[in-house]
């Protein structure tokens, strides 16, 4: 029997599995809701440590608001941060140095190479927002790769995914699939800038929005009464808003993968909210793709919980600062979209002015600080003064001839 296009937003805590439980064992309801109910929200913890084992302990570095614009480790970070600006992974071009590569797709941020069995995916440093690119920023694309690797590693309880391995500090290779034409955007709240964003639709006057009924009265910034899924059509220059009926009817997913696909974002969102929220965070909204397997398998694919496809606010000061009508404490790209469209028409103009170092920098530190908050690692800058471009055609190089 066909599934209900609409799967339930109430999901069943006990089959979420924190990283933190005795070898992956569920936590139980009664521990989640009572940690989902207190008023009082952990402070940011970020491990000067590289990851340990879950057999391991470690003593966190508890930390406030202060570690994200000053501290030692910002300085640190910042110092090697200005002497990389001019080593950016910009453009890759491994077909032409990796024997076996086949034809390559440029994504916004991804290069993905046709590896014969598998693709090889390369996160650039490239930064993308109103569908256009607006400058590259050190190391994110090593942010992006491991901190999707984290999550692909911490969600394989929730669902299968695509990574084969990854040779490469910006590389992943990945199961060949056939990639559904839908992105799977998962909303907590009625935010953001750009022309899709929930606030930009729902101040213009929508009320339903991908078949998703909105009340009146919400203000910028608002927790939603539950999480929503807003999907869009993967389109060639931007995404464009869709329902559910509207996916099936096209033809673009069955009812049955929309369902499975579905259910399995709002999963993935709730469980990554719950994680962000234990380490001091609010993870407000992404976006998921998934894929299906040679053998009709329903895989995760892309990127998951990155600064890039989500959104991340401060928990700590969100309250205060949603009541006094400002802006919340934020650890993604959204400041750097905001300076944007302050300083041009991202949309329209033709010509965009380049993105002033301080910025570039602030932003790149911002990536970094959110994987080690997230992960609990320290997040491990290349030292080398090796070209990023040739230390990967080694890499993906000496990974293909073994696979």
């Amino acid at each position: 029997m066909a599934q209900s296009l609409n799967p339930s937003k109430t999901l069943d805590l006990n089959q979420l599995r924190l990283s933190n439980s005795p070898s992956g064992s569920p936590l139980p309801v009664k521990s989640i809701s009572k940690l989902l109910k207190k008023k009082k929200i952990p402070s940011i913890m970020v491990y000067a440590s590289s990851k340990m084992s879950s057999t391991q302990h470690q003593t966190p570095l508890s930390l406030s608001l202060q570690a994200l614009t000053d501290g030692d480790r910002k300085t640190e970070v910042m110092n090697t941060i200005k002497n990389s600006v001019s080593n950016c992974l910009s453009e890759t071009h491994l077909d032409l140095t990796v024997p076996g590569l086949k034809s390559k797709t440029r994504g916004k941020v991804r290069d993905i190479y046709d590896g014969g069995d598998y693709l090889v995916l390369v996160t650039t440093d490239r930064q993308s927002a109103f569908d256009r690119i607006l400058a590259s920023i050190p190391f994110k694309g090593q942010v992006l790769n491991e901190t999707s690797l984290w999550w692909f590693s911490e969600t394989q309880h929730i669902t299968p995914n695509a990574v084969v391995s990854s040779p490469d500090k910006n590389v992943t290779i990945a199961k060949k699939c056939s990639v559904f034409p839908v992105e799977f955007v998962v909303r907590g709240y009625v935010t953001g800038s750009t022309d899709t964003s929930l606030w930009t639709v729902y101040k213009n006057g929508v009320r339903n929005y991908c078949g998703n009924a909105l009340p009146d009265g919400l203000v910028k910034n608002q927790k939603l009464p539950e999480n929503i899924l807003t999907p869009t059509t993967k389109a060639a220059d931007h995404d464009v808003p869709v329902t559910p009926q509207e996916i099936v009817q096209r033809g673009l997913m069955t009812q049955d993968d929309y369902f499975e696909a579905s259910t399995k974002a709002l999963s993935l969102f709730q469980y990554g909210q719950q994680v962000a929220l234990e380490h001091g965070l609010i993870l407000v909204d992404t976006k998921y793709e998934f894929g299906k397997g040679s053998d009709g398998t329903v895989l995760l694919i892309d990127e998951v919980h990155t600064p890039d496809s989500s959104r991340y606010w401060i928990a700590d000061s969100y309250e205060e600062r949603f009541e006094k009508s400002l802006e919340p404490d934020n650890i993604d790209k959204e400041f750097l979209r905001l300076w944007f469209k302050d300083h041009c028409n991202p949309y329209e103009d033709e010509v965009l002015p380049d993105a002033p170092e301080e910025l570039v920098s602030e932003l790149a530190w911002r990536y970094i600080f959110l994987y080690e908050t997230i992960t609990k690692s320290k997040f491990e800058m290349p030292m080398t003064k090796e070209h990023i471009h040739d230390r990967i055609s080694r890499n993906v190089s000496q990974a293909l001839s073994s696979l």
